[in-house]
């Protein structure tokens, strides 16, 4: 998880169960975190399903705020990546962090 957060940009990095369980990394300051990770887990989630008659994988749900965004993606069928970052960080540079991520955490999984 340092690995990941230590990249430009990226303020928090967490690594939520797909049913809603923290596994690892620290919320967001401020954040309660069973909230966070419980609908963190549950809006990639709807937007698999809301999506699913598409054809297409779900690659990154990207939530913007006020100051900063929410970036999440699938792991693995186990995990989701959630990540916080500044509002100028590109959702391409998010995509590679998150694919980068995925064989790391594949085999701690």
């Amino acid at each position: 998880m340092d690995d990941i957060k230590n990249k430009e940009g990226v303020t928090d990095a967490i690594l939520v169960s797909r049913s809603g369980m923290h596994i690892a990394g620290r919320v967001p300051k401020g954040a309660h975190a069973e909230t966070f990770v419980a609908m963190s887990a549950i809006m990639l989630g709807a937007a698999e399903t809301s999506t699913s008659e598409l054809k297409e994988k779900l690659r990154i749900v990207t939530i913007l705020l006020e100051h900063s965004k929410v970036a999440m993606g699938v792991v693995s069928s186990k995990a989701v990546l959630v990540l916080k970052a500044g509002l100028s960080d590109s959702d391409e540079k998010l995509i590679e962090i998150l694919k980068s991520a995925v064989p790391k955490f594949e085999k701690a999984l």
